[in-house]
């Protein structure tokens, strides 16, 4: 016997639709096929769709975010709403700081979500001080250890690397067969643009989005795949928010590059405006790159039409508004300088892609499937996960395509008190979600307990391979 069947569902992959019945056991898929045996608990997916849980790669919780600042969720609210937006992994970023070690913080980082997640979680590493030591020992050491992807800054202070140190952390990518995803934006251009901003007087948030145009992101894009050029090493391009750091994929690419290329849902439903909020509200929407316009906003949906994109994720980097430890900290309601980068966003980017994407003809459900879920197992090394597929995870989604909504953040459930996508109406919707087999939610109740989430290793990405040295 089964331990769970989903019947009568159409099941979607990134390659395929079909109807199927869907066989569950021991946390695994068994069996996919028409009339299976029986189970000791059958679902009825009728009129649903059986897809991946989704696979957010590009999320932040429980980050160091400075003095007095504090990030809107820990690990048990982050992976709860990610969960209730359909996903079953996520793939938080554990932040070295200056002087830190990495197995340090990523001691730390374990103690965090150890015992506290819903959803399955693997770690990415920023590497913010790449000291001889890092480089030479940790780094190495800690990619056989399967953490196989670190994350690089061109732009904040504390946190950027020159080009010398992004060259030397790729070098360390080419010998393990690490992937480096890099953020594109020119810190130097930034903080020029800033001072005269600061000279004008002009500092509410909306300043955030002028000081940091398209410009300097595409000439960071360009910089990152020249420099990942050099080294002769694959490379994911994050959160990507315009056309001219597309078509800086697409040169690159046309040279023969692997460049991997990531935009997130801010980037098709926001617009630079949403900064001009009355009252300060404009600090809702301060993250970094900013919004751009509608013009850009079509370019990057053309991005997702044509492939440029692989991945679409969330970048969820939760603050609270209304409070001293976030958006609106003492210094924060003074200038958008101090206004903590980031929005929330992990349980709505599903519903969002699905409905703006699948429902109104822009993509079809299997590329759906590639971008939320296939995608982001096959770049980053999840090899039991991201398909419905025998002897894949059972983390499953079941989706209700006909459900309308409207996102309210009193629906929601991260740990902030807003969400930059209020208002917005949606069709489809998950409705039941099962991790490792087990049912965490059906018909949009919670069954599922802190802790059945569990850390998962990774392999190497399928992009990389190690050079002989």
């Amino acid at each position: 016997m089964f331990d769970i069947i989903i019947r009568n569902g159409t099941v979607a992959t990134a390659s395929d639709i079909f109807k199927a019945d869907v066989a569950v056991l021991d946390g695994r898929i068994v069996q996919i096929g028409e009339g299976l045996a029986d189970a000791a608990r059958v679902i009825d997916a009728a009129g649903r769709l059986v897809v991946p849980g989704g696979i957010d790669s590009h999320v932040h919780l429980s980050q160091p975010s400075g003095n007095g600042i504090v990030m809107a969720d820990d690990f048990e609210s982050g992976t709860r709403s990610a969960l209730f937006g359909g996903n079953t992994t996520i793939l938080p970023f554990c932040l070295q700081e200056k002087g830190q070690s990495l197995r340090e913080a990523l001691r730390g980082y374990h103690a965090l979500a150890d015992g506290n997640c819903y959803t399955d979680v693997s770690f990415h590493l920023i590497v913010s001080d790449p000291s001889p030591t890092v480089l030479g020992q940790e780094l190495p050491a800690l990619v056989a250890d399967g953490y196989p992807s670190f994350k690089v800054f061109m732009t904040y202070e504390g946190l950027r690397l020159n080009d010398a140190q992004i060259l030397q952390t790729m070098d360390v990518a080419r010998r393990t067969g690490a992937l480096v995803m890099v953020h594109c934006e020119n810190e130097d251009a930034i903080r020029y643009l800033i001072g005269q901003h600061e000279a004008a007087g002009d500092v509410a948030p909306k300043a955030h989005a002028t000081t940091r145009p398209v410009v300097v992101e595409r000439e960071a894009t360009h910089r990152a795949l020249s420099l990942a050029e050099v080294v002769d090493v694959p490379v994911v391009i994050v959160h990507v928010s315009n056309g001219a750091a597309i078509e800086e994929i697409r040169a690159a690419r046309a040279r023969g590059r692997k460049v991997i290329g990531e935009t997130c849902p801010q980037y098709l439903t926001l617009t630079a405006d949403s900064l001009e909020g009355m009252d300060w509200e404009g600090a809702k929407f301060v993250c970094s790159p900013p919004p751009r316009d509608e013009a850009e906003q079509a370019n990057c949906w053309r991005g997702i039409e044509t492939g440029v994109f692989d991945l679409f994720s969330s970048d969820h980097c939760p603050f609270r508004y209304d409070d001293s430890k976030g958006k609106l900290n003492p210094k924060g309601k003074t200038s958008f300088r101090h206004i903590p980068n980031g929005i929330p966003g992990v349980e709505t980017r599903l519903p969002i892609l699905f409905s703006e994407g699948v429902m109104k003809g822009r993509i079809d459900l299997s590329r759906f499937v590639a971008l939320t879920a296939t995608n982001h197992a096959r770049i980053y090394g999840l090899e039991t996960k991201g398909s419905i597929a025998v002897g894949m995870d059972a983390d499953i989604a079941i989706w209700d395509p006909n459900i309308t909504r409207t996102i309210r953040h009193a629906d929601l459930h991260d740990g902030a008190d807003y969400s930059p996508y209020e208002g917005i109406n949606v069709t489809g919707w998950p409705t039941t979600v099962i991790l490792g087999g087990k049912v965490m939610i059906q018909d949009g109740e919670l069954l599922g307990q802190k802790g059945d989430g569990r850390y998962r290793s990774r392999s190497l990405s399928g992009l990389t391979r190690p050079s002989v040295s």
